[in-house]
């Protein structure tokens, strides 16, 4: 049995675990992380060296109870469209179902966006035949509002593809917009009332920094790079993304789930490892923010460990930036 977690500690060190989307669901806490595989492939930009095939889903009664792992709820042999790189997931509630959300590698090794379904929110969870049409990408993440209407968010330049999207059509050359060109958004689709395909074809999220320009290419400690989440507080939605190669977590605002975003601050500064993904949840009046490094292998950047932290708002509404490794 696993023991309590405790903040900034691992969740689970039986396997590694990455890329944590958290949900209270029926009253307790469901993770939803990828599961790393230790290989001696090659460690590239494409992201060969995370070759995950399959997900578990991690549990919790509440902060001191046991984490309970469920055990195998997918795998990549289950799902016909797909050939290899199960990555970041995340999961949804509608309909009196669960709904898992995730990316990989269709037969000619472009990545699409599938959804699979459960009765349970521990799973196992029955995948649907094709990929979702129309998407590309990775890193789902799906957010039902208050008004029942749901929006899935998803992009990750380099290994993620999002940059050969960028005319909306799989150019396999293309690059990364010019440094000082506007950096490429995620993109953002309102899902159908079933959560199996978009009712609109996705569009890009405009992020803006505080004098409503759009952040540029070239701005590394405030561009989009990958892992879009987005939760609502106080009216506002925030949406909260990897930076990538500077290795920060950062937030924006907006009143509308589609944006326009304007950016505010950095959530969590840079983990041991270089990719850096995460979610945030509220439970029993506290927020959390789920996140992965790589302390449990000693830093090797495809086998990772998922912990958690409280998360704290500031009067104006603005997150405290949280240290990753703080002195106890």
């Amino acid at each position: 049995m696993n023991q309590a977690p405790k903040p900034n500690q691992p969740l689970v060190t039986h396997i590694f675990t990455a890329d944590p989307s958290a949900h209270v669901f029926e009253g307790k806490i469901y993770v939803y992380p990828s599961h790393d595989l230790d290989h001696d492939g090659p460690s590239n930009d494409n992201g060969d060296q995370y070759a995950m095939e399959d997900y578990h889903v991690l549990s919790l009664d509440n902060f001191e109870s046991p984490i309970v792992d469920h055990g195998q709820v997918l795998h990549l042999n289950d799902i016909p469209w797909a050939s290899k790189q199960l990555w970041a997931p995340d999961a949804a509630f509608k309909n009196g179902t669960y709904y898992l959300f995730f990316p990989a590698r269709d037969h000619d090794g472009i990545f699409r966006i599938g959804v699979a379904t459960s009765p349970s929110p521990a799973g196992p969870f029955t995948p649907e035949p094709n990929y979702i049409e129309g998407s590309f990408s990775i890193d789902p993440a799906v957010l039902v509002d208050e008004d029942g209407k749901s929006y899935i968010y998803f992009g990750g330049l380099w290994g993620g593809q999002l940059e050969k999207w960028q005319n909306g059509v799989f150019e396999p050359d293309a690059g990364e917009p010019a440094a000082d060109a506007p950096a490429l958004g995620p993109r953002v689709a309102p899902l159908s009332e079933d959560m199996l395909s978009f009712q609109d074809a996705p569009q890009e999220i405009a992020i803006l920094g505080e004098d409503g320009k759009p952040i540029a290419a070239g701005d590394e400690d405030r561009r989009y790079f990958e892992g879009p989440w987005v939760h609502k507080h106080n009216g506002w939605y925030y949406l909260s993304y990897s930076t990538g190669t500077t290795h920060k977590l950062v937030y924006a605002v907006s009143r509308n789930p589609m944006g326009p975003y304007t950016f505010k601050g950095t959530i969590l500064t840079p983990v041991i490892g270089w990719t850096t993904h995460h979610s945030i949840v509220r439970f029993e009046d506290k927020w959390y923010l789920f996140y992965h490094d790589c302390s449990l292998s000693g830093g090797v950047n495809h086998k990772r460990c998922v912990k958690y932290t409280e998360l704290h708002y500031n009067e104006d509404g603005t997150i405290r930036t949280i240290d990753p490794y703080p002195q106890t």
